[in-house]
């Protein structure tokens, strides 16, 4: 028998045992990656921002520019401008004020270039022109806010057929809060824009949904129906929206006179038919009132001069008497068809012709010309003298006091 070796016996237990050990020793984990990079935001900038004493300040981020400005509705004189300053940081800021309660639109310039506030998602339209706005609160814009507790009326944007025209053309309609749950009939007012504007002007410049669900909810005005049409009559609608009609060869003032007067007869007979036919409306004189800002206000008088007795209720802002006919038209006879229209106009029983007009508003002398013509025939009228110029401040405060006029 061969003798056992203890000693090669123990050996190999202890080289078993760690072989074992090592083979059951969990896989060590992988190095961790390089950590990431943490995601952040870049600093979000205010602008504008409303500071409690009611100055505003601008900031714009322009690290590669030399110079940025502001233009805007507080300032005074056309073009008026002021400079932001820039920092060692390339962010450009401006305080300006402190500012009445107002709406305010406002541009920047940056190196040459026109263009809103990238920082402020409040953008209005009028035509082709876009505005950055804020706006101040207080007793002088109250009326331009959208409030909780008030019931809201509806805008609606219609299609219509202009046999006039010969086109389809959309109408923007503002409902009275509890018109689709009523069954009772309402009055109208037919509400006009300025050159440039269409018939998205007065919903979205004008504020007039606002003022209108306001003053209603005040008891300071009656509900009633607002037609907001597009004045230019080769437009079918908003441009943003539907391109404008146009013929080939005619430009500038050949493509207006082929127009002329196209717009005011299209109001009468396919507009107002057509709302009366669609809208639950009081068909009369002293349910139907009109006003316009500037072309809007020329378009006005056009259409209450040529229809007496249509509406009983008559308002022309910022816009006087405007010879738009033909350059060589006899101005004796001129005079005297427009002198018989006012005297027509002012026998058919109308309630209100209400004129009104910036002090500073470039047309002022148009306006001191109808003055004189209404005071010639012995018109009776109420007259409206505002600070400031030709600016959609003026006529959003002319809307504020002309619609609580309506339908008393």
């Amino acid at each position: 028998m061969r003798k056992f070796n203890i000693s090669v016996f123990v050996t190999f237990v202890t080289i078993f045992f760690a072989i074992s050990a090592l083979a059951q020793e969990p896989a060590r984990p992988a190095a961790a990656p390089a950590a990431r990079p943490a995601f952040r935001m870049p600093p979000r900038i205010i602008s504008p921002e409303l500071l409690p004493d009611n100055k505003v300040t601008f900031r714009v981020y322009a690290k590669d520019a030399l110079k940025v400005s502001v233009s805007g509705e507080w300032q005074s004189g056309f073009g008026a401008t002021e400079n932001l300053v820039k920092n060692d940081t390339g962010l450009f800021i401006l305080t300006v004020g402190p500012l009445k309660a107002e709406l305010y639109g406002y541009t920047l310039t940056v190196d040459g270039v026109r263009t809103i506030d990238p920082n402020n998602l409040q953008v209005r339209r009028d035509g082709t022109n876009y505005q950055s706005f804020f706006i101040v609160p207080g007793a002088g814009s109250d009326l331009y806010l959208q409030k909780n507790g008030v019931s809201h009326g509806t805008v609606s944007k219609i299609w219509y057929n202009s046999s006039v025209l010969n086109i389809d053309r959309r109408v923007y309609v503002y409902t009275p809060a509890g018109y689709e749950g009523s069954k009772g009939k309402y009055p109208v007012f037919y509400l006009l824009h300025g050159a440039g504007g269409d018939e998205d002007a007065w919903s979205t410049m004008g504020r007039a949904a606002q003022i209108m669900d306001n003053l209603i909810a005040q008891g300071k005005a009656k509900p009633m129906i607002v037609v907001m049409t597009n004045g230019n009559a080769n437009q079918a609608g908003a441009q943003n929206d539907v391109p404008a009609i146009v013929v080939q060869g005619e430009q500038g003032m050949a493509a207006y006179q082929r127009y002329a007067g196209k717009f005011e007869e299209h109001v009468v007979k396919d507009v107002i038919p057509f709302i009366e036919k669609n809208y639950r409306t009081l068909k009369s004189r002293e349910n139907r009132a009109i006003a316009g800002l500037s072309m809007g206000g020329a378009h006005t008088q056009t259409i209450t001069n040529n229809n007496p007795g249509m509406f009983g209720y008559i308002g022309v802002y910022s816009m006087g008497l405007m010879n738009f006919g033909p350059q060589n038209q006899d101005a004796a006879k001129l005079d005297q068809e427009r002198d018989a229209k006012i005297e027509a106009l002012k026998n058919s029983g109308y309630k209100l012709y209400w004129v009104g007009v910036g002090k500073d508003d470039f047309l002022y002398q148009s306006v001191v010309s109808l003055r004189a013509l209404l005071d010639k025939h012995s018109f009776k009228y109420t007259y409206r003298e505002s600070d400031g110029g030709h600016t959609w401040t003026n006529w959003r405060i002319y809307l504020s006091e002309f619609a609580p006029l309506l339908f008393k």
